[in-house]
């Protein structure tokens, strides 16, 4: 499906942050889908140490101006936008100045997961699915990379599935099993509510654990990749008997083995019925 409209989104992207596996991939996967001729958007957030000269970031007006409500309070949301000429690629940054100014990206100078972490992932994603309804692209794949976008799956199964924007996409999520200690809060539901999720909806999430979070993200997507080399014994057991394609981890290589891999990847979803909730 050559002209399908993939929407990218991720925790990390390269050269906007340093190097790491999320962000090595986040660079080239889409350049390399792109190049196969389908058409792309990509996102990420706008984390403080972002250099926005250097990196030549400008706020989009239109797109911005929205307030999001997370957990009974209005969040403003900027959108900001930067390219990566040599790749013929645009980067979109979700930005919030409680959320995003801090110098550093998920830990404190004390290695601390910060607390509001929750709160800036569910910020984000909602911040990408209004900012793509306001770009009026309707994606027919979103592939999300890293546990950050891990609410994009819900969102869409639940609160914007009745969007037209979104009625009939496809959700992809690559798991790199990052910060696999961690743990939300146990009012991490509260955050997550809007119109159109239902208490129902929300008892995925009774176990807030990172795994937990991912197995989430991996039950309402309609196909998972493994991003990376490690094991977890229940996301494994989960991927071995699930339902839905599943593309095992194998790394980037520049002769485009991965790039041909997802681009299948994703027709192959497009095939099917998009996925309900599990």
């Amino acid at each position: 499906m050559k002209n399908a409209k993939i929407l990218f989104v991720s925790q990390e992207i390269v050269p906007f942050l340093e190097h790491s596996e999320v962000g090595n991939i986040a660079r080239k996967l889409p350049q390399g889908i792109q190049e196969k001729g389908k058409e792309i958007r990509t996102f990420m957030p706008r984390f403080g140490l972002i250099n926005e000269r250097r990196n030549q970031l400008h706020e989009v007006i239109r797109l911005s101006g929205m307030n999001l409500i997370i957990d009974d309070s209005d969040h403003p949301l900027i959108i900001k936008v930067a390219s990566i000429q040599s790749a013929r690629m645009q980067v979109y940054f979700i930005d919030n100045e409680e959320y995003f100014q801090r110098k550093m990206v998920f830990r404190d100078a004390k290695k601390k997961f910060y607390k509001d972490n929750e709160d800036r992932m569910v910020f984000f994603c909602r911040g990408v699915l209004e900012t793509v309804k306001k770009l009026g692209w309707s994606p027919d794949v979103i592939h999300c990379h890293g546990w950050m976008t891990s609410m994009i799956p819900f969102f869409v199964k639940t609160g914007y599935k009745d969007e037209p924007m979104f009625k009939n996409s496809r959700v992809v999520y690559s798991s790199y099993l990052q910060d696999m200690e961690e743990t939300f809060s146990p009012n991490f539901t509260k955050k997550l509510k809007m119109d159109g999720v239902t208490a129902d909806d929300m008892k995925l999430y009774k176990d807030t654990t990172m795994e937990a979070i991912h197995l989430a993200a991996m039950k309402l997507s309609d196909g998972v990749i493994r991003g990376c080399e490690g094991k977890n014994a229940a996301i494994d057991t989960y991927l071995k008997k699930a339902n839905k394609p599943v593309l095992n981890f194998q790394p980037f290589d520049e002769d485009g083995t991965f790039v041909s891999a997802c681009s299948d990847f994703y027709d192959e979803i497009l095939q099917q019925e998009p996925a309900l909730a599990e």
